[in-house]
């Protein structure tokens, strides 16, 4: 077995990943371990189509936010499912969690408000996804976000 078949599927307490032709899917208890894994995984995938670098951290930044509101939302250990694939010229980053009844809402404060703490993040996906989607899923809601896929130099 080599590396690469190491890769296509790894499991672990809270934390199961699969990548199937350059697709990943990840079903994990939101931790601060399993946060850095997932970020790290986003970006592999996306580098690991062909798609350069910036396009990766976008998608990593995308998926990182979305994971947040779900810990602010349901506390430590939330269930999520996060999926990134390729959808021909674009990437798309997928967050599903299993609170359908709470959709996402900007915060009153302006996205360059220095004084703010937070609530940027549905900023950030306006900025790098512009038409990001909020559905209901079978399992709670889902957030789909599509960004441009910029080539790898």
């Amino acid at each position: 077995m080599d590396e690469h078949d190491l890769f296509e599927h790894q499991t672990a307490c809270g934390f199961y990943l699969r990548h199937n032709d350059g697709a990943l899917a990840l079903h994990m208890s939101t931790s601060p371990e399993h946060l850095q894994l997932m970020r790290a995984e986003v970006f592999k995938a996306v580098t690991g189509l062909g798609i350069g670098e910036e396009t990766a951290d976008a998608a990593r930044l995308v998926a990182s936010e979305l994971v947040g509101n779900v810990v602010r939302l349901c506390g430590p250990w939330a269930p999520v499912v996060v999926q990134v694939a390729r959808k021909g010229a674009r990437v798309q980053v997928k967050v599903h969690d299993p609170v359908p009844d709470t959709w996402p809402v900007r915060s009153a404060s302006a996205p360059n408000d220095a004084e703010a703490e937070a609530g940027r993040g549905l900023w950030i996906l306006d900025v790098l996804a512009p038409g990001w989607v909020v559905e209901e899923s079978p399992v709670g809601k889902q957030i789909s976000c599509t960004l441009p896929a910029l080539a790898a130099a």
